[in-house]
């Protein structure tokens, strides 16, 4: 038989969600509760934690408030992820009633050590897997990307700039795979995680020379050049044909490329001489092998110069020429001559003539 002034409910208790670390409320509203008292028990320890203002629990993090005696709050501070589960609300009437209340605690992820992939070396060719474990509630979800946006390479040849999944795996792996992967974990509560795991490929050197033959004038300067790809570091050096080992030194010294394996490695001729002419080789060597290239340096020609004097000395013998020769006749105008035939044109034969002229008187 229903009793009009019997204590009862006014609604449901309605489940909570906090993150870890925080405070979390729960609300359960009675009605009519007269003498009767409202307690808070934890359901699956049966823990009483409180009973009407009176906290019975000994965590300093469990209180009581409530709202003119309608609506009675537990509060649980610092919350732990051990806090997660049901709670009644409990009123003392015979028989006693009650309602149930879950409380959820979020927990940002977390990127364990244990299960999770250092840093790598493989040779080029080889296979590898790289590992990611993350904790966290819900549980994370885990990506892999690479730094500055690079794709990552798929077995069946494609590629794409993220992957799902706690397991990356890199078939035949090429030095283009090397650098730094991130494995993403996140799960909706914020702050995501990352781990930066490095991968470095081992190969024997590679060298690419884009000049192997050039040429040079006696006593000019020139650097010659060669490119070296290779890890672990290599030893680079240059020799002559004879295998006679070019010394090199100070700012000289192979310069790395930045974020790559490879080197450049020059060697500087300064007045070049008759004995600098030959072949020239590029050597590496590391532990899984060695490599050379060769540039062949010959001698050239000096470039054409505009030579001043030869054209004074064509002057003058022009001007002695007038004299003594038809060229001093009217007849005969060297601007007409010039108009009619370009510099370019103004032959190496003309010039020989005026000077066998010129030697003849």
């Amino acid at each position: 038989m229903f009793v009009a002034d019997e204590p009862g409910f006014s609604g449901p208790i309605e489940n909570v969600t906090a993150p870890l670390g925080r405070e979390a409320v729960l609300a359960c509203a009675v009605h009519n509760l007269s003498t009767y008292k409202v307690a808070w028990l934890r359901v699956d320890t049966q823990t009483i934690l409180t009973i009407h203002t009176h906290v019975i629990s000994r965590s300093r993090r469990v209180g009581v408030t409530h709202s003119d005696h309608r609506t009675w709050f537990l509060h649980i501070r610092e919350l732990r992820e051990t806090d997660r589960g049901w709670y009644m609300c409990q009123i003392n009437t015979d028989p006693m009633k009650s309602q149930l209340g879950y409380l959820d605690i979020v927990v940002p992820p977390d990127i364990m050590d244990r299960g999770t992939s250092t840093d790598q070396t493989v040779r080029e060719g080889a296979s590898i897997s790289l590992t990611c474990a993350a904790t966290g509630s819900p549980q994370p979800q885990i990506n892999w990307r690479r730094e500055h946006s690079k794709t990552i390479p798929l077995a069946n040849g494609s590629q794409v700039t993220s992957l799902e999944g706690p397991v990356l795996n890199i078939s035949r792996v090429s030095r283009q795979n090397a650098g730094p992967y991130l494995c993403i974990a996140s799960n909706g509560v914020p702050p995501s995680v990352s781990k930066r795991i490095m991968l470095t490929v081992e190969f024997p050197p590679v060298i690419t020379i884009r000049n192997q033959l050039v040429g040079a004038a006696l006593g000019t300067d020139l650097v010659l050049e060669c490119e070296t790809e290779a890890y672990p570091k290599p030893v680079s050096y240059w020799s002559r044909e004879d295998g006679e080992i070019v010394p090199i030194g100070g700012s000289l010294e192979p310069q790395r490329i930045a974020g790559t394996y490879r080197s450049i490695l020059r060697l500087p001729l300064r007045r070049i001489k008759t004995s600098d002419y030959g072949a020239y080789k590029c050597v590496s060597k590391n532990s899984l092998g060695d490599t050379e290239g060769t540039i062949k340096l010959y001698p050239m020609s000096p470039p054409a110069l505009e030579n001043k004097n030869v054209i004074q000395r064509l002057n003058i013998m022009m001007d002695k020429a007038s004299e003594s020769t038809p060229f001093g006749t009217q007849d005969f105008r060297l601007q007409d001559y010039n108009r009619a035939i370009s510099r370019d044109q103004f032959t190496f034969v003309f010039l020989i003539s005026i000077l066998v002229i010129d030697t003849m008187s």
